[in-house]
C-alpha cells in the first residue's frame, strides 16, 4: 500500500514512509492509494473472532509487507489489549466506552499503534528521533505515555495553555523523562499550526529527525477503524439494523476513520459529526461552505478545533462530492448549557455518567433519533468522566473518585515550559534541545 500526498498527489510514499515524515510536502496529509474493502462473509462473521484477529485484518492491507506479519499481531494485540465495551444506555442509545486503556482516552489505540510501528521502524536508526504533537486534550497523554522512555526517541507535546483538564494536564506534563510539553499562551489551532510549520521549516527538519503523532499520522489515524469494528461484533449480538454512529468530533480523525471503514464494507445507518460550538463542519453541512472561525473555548475541550485537520481526507474518501458526504454525515452543534443539561438528565434517568464530549454525541445522536424515529444507535464515549471533575460535579453535583491508577500521577509535580503561540520560539526551543544544551 503506498500513500499520496493531498496536496501534491506526485509525492508518495509507502506505510513506514508516511509514518515516519507525519504529513507530506506544503503540509499536505498522506492518503492510501486504494481502499481496500472487507469480506462481506467477514463482516457477518465478526462475532466469531477474538480482537485480535480483527485488528490484524483491518490493518494488514494499509502496513503491506512494512511490517511482518507476526510483529504486526504482536502490535494489534498490546493495541486492543484493555476492554473495549459496547454498552446499552436507553432503548435506542449504546455507548461504545473507548476509555479503559492506560490513559482512560480512546487516543490510546492510536497512540499505542502507533508509537509500535514508529519503534519497530526506527531501531535500527543512529540519528534520535523527535516527535512534536499539538493536543487539545488527550492525544499528548497518550502519545506520552506510549512513546515514555522509548530508546532513541524524544516527545514534544504543545498543548493549549488552561483549555486542558486537570487530569489531562497532568498526564502529559508530570512524566520527564523523553516527554516535553510547551505550554502554548494560545488555542489549539495555535498549537497546530505550529506543528505544522516546525514540519515545513528546512532548518528544522536538516537539524531533526521529525515526526507527528497526531491524527494526521496515518499510522495515528488508520488503526481508529478497528474500535467500529468492535463495535459491530458486540451490536451484532442484539441489534438487526445497521446502527447511526455518533462521534464527538473536534480535528475529524476518529469519524473519518468510522467513514473508511463504512466505505469498506462496515454496516451503518449513518453518521454524526457531534461538534460543541466550534462548528465549521455542521455549518458546511448545511451551506456547502466551509469557512473557519476562531476557536470557542467550552467544556467539551478536545473538540475544540476551528480547522479541522482531517476534513480534507473525508472529502477525498468521497472525492470532494458534497451531495455524497451530505448523505452520510449529519452534523450537529451542541453548546454548554446543553452539554450539562445533557449529563444531567441520562445520569438522572438511565444512572449512566457521561462527560461532555460524549454528552455532545448523546444530545446530536438523540435529536437524530427523533427526527428519524426508527432507528438505533450508539455514541463514542472517548474520555473517562473523571478528566472533567468541575463539569461532572456542576451537572449533578457529584464528586467522581480517582482510580487508583490515577492518584500517584495527581501527586506528581506538573513540568512544563510556557510558550507564545510564536513559531520563532518553537524553534528555538527545538534546535536547542537537539543540541543536548
Amino acid at each position: 500500500m503506498n500513500y499520496y500526498n493531498l496536496k501534491d498527489k506526485k509525492e508518495t510514499a509507502d506505510f513506514k514512509a508516511a509514518t515516519i515524515k507525519g504529513q507530506g510536502r506544503d503540509k499536505g496529509l498522506f492518503f492510501p492509494e486504494s481502499i481496500p474493502p472487507f469480506d462481506p462473509q467477514w463482516i457477518e462473521d465478526l462475532h466469531q473472532f477474538s480482537n485480535e484477529d480483527i485488528a490484524f485484518q483491518c490493518m494488514k492491507d494499509f502496513v503491506g509487507n512494512q511490517v511482518p506479519a507476526d510483529i504486526l499481531r504482536a502490535i494489534v494485540s498490546e493495541t486492543v489489549s484493555f476492554e473495549i465495551p459496547l454498552k446499552k444506555i436507553s432503548g435506542n442509545i449504546y455507548s461504545l466506552e473507548l476509555f479503559h486503556g492506560p490513559t482512560l482516552a480512546f487516543k490510546d489505540i492510536g497512540a499505542r499503534f502507533m508509537s509500535r510501528c514508529l519503534s519497530y521502524f526506527l531501531k535500527d536508526e543512529n540519528k534520535k528521533v523527535t516527535v512534536l504533537v499539538a493536543t487539545s486534550g488527550d492525544t499528548g497523554g497518550a502519545v506520552a505515555h506510549g512513546f515514555y522512555k522509548t530508546p532513541g526517541v524524544n516527545v514534544v507535546i504543545l498543548y493549549p495553555k488552561n483549555k486542558v483538564s486537570m487530569v489531562q494536564e497532568k498526564q502529559l506534563t508530570t512524566l520527564g523523562e523523553n516527554i516535553s510539553a510547551l505550554e502554548v499562551n494560545g488555542s489549539f489551532d495555535d498549537c497546530q499550526n505550529l506543528v505544522k510549520q516546525a514540519f515545513s521549516d528546512q532548518e528544522i527538519n536538516a537539524d531533526l529527525f521529525l515526526t507527528s503523532a497526531n491524527s494526521i499520522n496515518v499510522a495515528r489515524w488508520l488503526p481508529q477503524q478497528v474500535y467500529y469494528l468492535l463495535a459491530l461484533k458486540q451490536w451484532q449480538k442484539t441489534e438487526k439494523q445497521p446502527p447511526v454512529i455518533s462521534v464527538p468530533s473536534g480535528n475529524f480523525g476518529n469519524i473519518c476513520a468510522g467513514i473508511l471503514a463504512y466505505l469498506r464494507g462496515l454496516p451503518v445507518e449513518h453518521f454524526i459529526a457531534a461538534c460543541n460550538e466550534n462548528d465549521s463542519v455542521p455549518r458546511y453541512l448545511k451551506t456547502q461552505e466551509l469557512l473557519y472561525h476562531e476557536t470557542v473555548p467550552t467544556l467539551s475541550n478536545a473538540m475544540d478545533v476551528g480547522n479541522p485537520s482531517n476534513f480534507v481526507r473525508i472529502s477525498e474518501l468521497f472525492d470532494n462530492n458534497f451531495e455524497n458526504i451530505k448523505n452520510t454525515i449529519s452534523g450537529y452543534s451542541v453548546n454548554d448549557e446543553k452539554t450539562l443539561q445533557t449529563i444531567r438528565n441520562v445520569y438522572t434517568k438511565y444512572h449512566y455518567l457521561l462527560e461532555p464530549h460524549s454528552a455532545v454525541a448523546y444530545a446530536a445522536l438523540e435529536q437524530y433519533l427523533e427526527e428519524n424515529p426508527g432507528k438505533k444507535g450508539f455514541i463514542l464515549g472517548t474520555a473517562h468522566p473523571v478528566k472533567f471533575p468541575e463539569a461532572i460535579e456542576k451537572a449533578v453535583q457529584i464528586e467522581i473518585d480517582i482510580p487508583g491508577s490515577l492518584q500517584g500521577l495527581m501527586k506528581k509535580e506538573k513540568k512544563s515550559i510556557e510558550i507564545q503561540p510564536d513559531f520563532a520560539e518553537l524553534k528555538r526551543f527545538l534546535l536547542t534541545k537537539s543540541k543536548g544544551i
